[in-house]
């Protein structure tokens, strides 16, 4: 086992990446203000970058930018501004998919790596060779490839090239992500990185002889969601990804929440790490892999396109939502001289309520709220405000960085 895989993990603003590097991250990837694919992503002002990418570092983690908007003339101007902000604060690799906005990353920015995104529809050996001669580092394989086909551009392109592919998270309905649907029914542009996801949408049919007559494909009476993909998640396939000699593995999710974030990144962490230590450790894991990957939110698991062209079974036919199996509480800023946690809560819980502390190595330590206090340091009984800054008092006492979530009520 030569190549010893990265495991990347998402974030939209400084505390998710904090936690991303926290629970077990060697690499986050992030986005800017302008230029990425996630715009109504919160994403991070040039500050918040340069105090990520700084947390990170001190910690042995890479930082990534996002760039990877397919880019129009009036788009350049502002990206070359952008590149020669981004040069000084140093993030590892730039991430871009567009070859106006690659060229100009090389002239401003040389000494950043460039990784080429799944956006450029990268699917076979030649490309990834197209881009290395240009001076890309790294490419994200199409989500559409197979491992052997990428285990066949692995043996293809030079040794020190990287491939990084995605292993957990939405799938895109429209290749490589470039999609029409969202421009033509909102004005919004998904390649310009403000995709409404109209893919989870529901629909009908409509015969071209029988204008408005409304034909609804019903698995059920909640309806059909066509273009509706289950998520992407290979937990049970750690050993074929690394063996087809996958360089970092991509958790997709740049809008989601630290607890989600949180949990991703740990479990992948633990059985990345568990089968490089042995495939016998890995295998008896199996199952709390599998339980914790499933307490953040998901819309059922495939394994995309890996083994195969995917049939009628990854899609989900009777709902849009998502399976929501535990609720973010918030994460533990830090413990003051009384022994109290201080959280920024995000959702609502009560004196008296049994809550769940999720640690960073892997535990799950159930603990009652003894207490609450807020900013006044006057007692209150639940915390109704979201984002409050509240003080609690534990049975069990938490430690910085620790997230505190409860099971949703079914």
């Amino acid at each position: 086992m030569s190549r010893r895989p990265e495991l990347l993990v998402p974030a939209n603003n400084l505390e998710v990446l904090k936690t991303a590097v926290i629970y077990g991250a060697d690499a986050v990837y992030i986005g800017g203000e302008v230029f990425g694919l996630r715009a109504k992503a919160k994403n991070f002002t040039l500050e918040e970058m340069k105090q990520g990418i700084e947390f990170a570092h001190e910690r042995g983690v890479k930082v990534y930018v996002t760039a990877n908007i397919l880019a129009h003339n009036d788009d350049l101007s502002g990206a070359r501004e952008y590149f020669q902000e981004l040069k000084d604060i140093k993030p590892d690799a730039l991430i871009i998919s567009d070859p106006g906005m690659f060229s100009i990353a090389k002239e401003v920015c040389p000494e950043i790596e460039i990784h080429i995104s799944t956006q450029a529809n990268n699917t076979n050996y030649e490309t990834y060779r197209f881009w290395w001669k240009l001076g890309a580092k790294r490419v994200v394989s199409a989500r559409e490839l197979s491992l052997k086909e990428i285990g066949e551009i692995r043996k293809n392109i030079p040794e020190e090239m990287e491939i990084e592919s995605f292993i957990h998270g939405a799938m895109c309905i429209s290749y490589s992500g470039r999609c029409l649907l969202s421009n033509y029914f909102t004005g919004r542009g998904a390649n310009q990185g403000a995709c409404t996801h109209p893919c989870r949408w529901k629909y009908a049919v409509v015969e071209e002889q029988r204008p408005g007559e409304y034909l609804p494909v019903y698995e059920n009476e909640r309806g059909t969601y066509i273009f509706n993909s289950k998520d992407l998640c290979m937990i049970e396939y750690i050993p074929e990804i690394i063996e087809a000699g996958i360089d970092s593995l991509k958790i997709e999710g740049r809008m989601k929440t630290a607890l989600y974030v949180a949990t991703v990144a740990r479990t992948y962490r633990k059985a990345i790490d568990d089968y490089l230590e042995s495939e016998e450790k890995y295998r008896a894991n199996m199952e709390w892999y599998k339980a914790e990957i499933a307490k953040c939110t998901y819309r059922q698991f495939t394994t995309g396109f890996y083994f195969g062209k995917p049939d009628e079974n990854t899609q989900i036919y009777d709902s849009n939502t998502y399976i929501n199996e535990y609720t973010y509480l918030g994460t533990v800023e830090l413990i003051d001289d009384r022994g109290y946690a201080r959280i920024e809560q995000r959702n609502k819980f009560s004196v008296g309520d049994s809550i769940e502390i999720m640690k960073p190595n892997g535990d799950n330590i159930i603990t009652k709220v003894n207490a609450m206090y807020n900013d006044k340091n006057e007692a209150v009984e639940s915390a109704p405000h979201p984002q409050q800054i509240i003080y609690l008092d534990l049975s069990v006492a938490p430690e910085k960085y620790d997230i505190l979530r409860v099971k949703t009520a079914n």
